[in-house]
């Protein structure tokens, strides 16, 4: 279950990974409004999608939608749930081969949705295929599709996830993922969990900048091979995110960078202020990291696993700590915060910024899908989580 942080949070969380030079849709300004659900003229989504002009706010009555696909074209859209959650059952269906919903519009936002068991017949369906335009997903669900998400590769695209959930992978044609994005302009992920993977990542991505902020990436029991890749290197700024690997999992590596090939102008990784967590019985390996890239730091880190971190002449790499799992409050259930009487505490470093991108957490994770703000004064404390 994902709950939805305030909107006052969520504007400082989508201030903090960095304004866009659009606007979601639910800040354009206002359209048409088209109804849509059981109790109005307009009964599906399809026929939504083919009636919408530019700039139309779809409201969704809350309720089950079996094998309702869609392909959404035109730009400024928002699809709003009304009245509870939206549930997009695939049942079969697929729009274009793709998916449940196929989207090229600019500036769209989709808002309270569930998509659940995508199955096309090259067994590489997503709840979502977003092929052109730009995205916002908020407090939306993925669940039993064979990939959560796909993103095209297509540099002007910006997709931007707030308060999502990426759940339980169904079999697909080989390494699915719960979120794969291509070589897009800029990928924008806060307050979201992915999790349950089955052989493929948690989260794939070949954009050119990343901000992968507040998160919760833990494979649980399921068997991820990473939990966060960058295939092509990539600006990827990395804060406070849970990361965690399973005993099941398919790969010893939880991070790689540059796995194949350094393709981006700048290539930098900056880890900072996240919780490592390894639960694989022989000992993984935090970050796996491709050799050329301009800049590697690593600090405020939290780890559990093998007390190993290479250091290097090619990284900045400090005030990381090992710890144990009784270091947690309950390591058993997730709840990776230190303890109150931990000596950890107070225990971190200003790590900078990046671009004006201040890189001290104001905020942090809340499960489920949701975001905290860290009160003014807190000490300030290694890993994903200040209080």
């Amino acid at each position: 279950m994902c709950w939805t942080p305030s909107r006052r949070l969520l504007l400082r969380g989508a201030a903090l990974v960095g304004a866009a030079s659009w606007l979601p849709a639910a800040f354009a300004a206002p359209g048409k409004v088209l109804k849509v659900g059981r109790d109005h003229p307009v009964k599906t989504l399809a026929a939504a999608a083919s009636q919408a002009q530019a700039g139309t706010t779809i409201e969704v009555q809350a309720g089950d939608y079996a094998g309702d696909v869609a392909v959404w074209s035109q730009d400024d859209l928002t699809l709003k749930a009304v009245g509870g959650r939206v549930r997009l059952l695939a049942n079969g269906a697929h729009a274009q081969g793709k998916g449940i919903f196929v989207t090229t519009g600019k500036r769209m936002t989709i808002e309270g949705f569930d998509f659940i068991g995508a199955r096309v017949p090259d067994r590489n369906g997503a709840g979502v295929r977003l092929e052109r335009g730009s995205l916002t997903l908020r407090d939306c669900r993925f669940q039993d599709n064979e990939n959560g998400l796909l993103a095209a590769n297509d540099p002007a695209i910006e997709l931007r996830i707030e308060s999502c959930d990426f759940g339980a992978i169904a079999p697909g044609e080989g390494r699915t993922h719960n979120c794969y994005v291509g070589a897009i302009g800029k990928l924008s992920v806060i307050g979201s969990c992915f999790h349950h993977g089955a052989t493929g990542h948690l989260l794939k991505t070949r954009a050119a900048v990343n901000h992968i902020f507040f998160n919760r990436l833990t494979d649980e029991t399921g068997r991820a091979s990473f939990e966060l890749e960058f295939p092509n290197g990539g600006l990827a700024l990395v804060m406070g995110n849970v990361i965690q690997q399973s005993p099941s999992t398919e790969n010893y590596h939880l991070i790689a960078y540059g796995s194949e090939g350094l393709a981006n102008p700048r290539n930098e990784l900056h880890l900072i202020n996240n919780t490592l967590v390894d639960r694989r019985p022989a000992g993984g390996v935090y970050l796996r990291m491709a050799q050329g890239a301009q800049k590697l730091r690593l600090i405020n880190n939290l780890l559990y696993g093998k007390h190993e971190l290479p250091a290097g002449p090619d990284r900045e790499q400090h005030h990381n700590y090992f710890v144990e799992l009784d270091s947690f409050v309950d390591a058993d259930r997730y709840d990776f915060r230190l303890r109150p009487a931990s000596p950890l505490l107070g225990r971190a470093v200003d790590a900078g910024s990046v671009d004006g991108q201040s890189l001290r957490p104001t905020m942090q994770y809340q499960h489920p899908c949701a975001l905290k703000e860290v009160p003014a004064g807190t000490a300030y404390s290694p890993g994903a989580f200040q209080v």
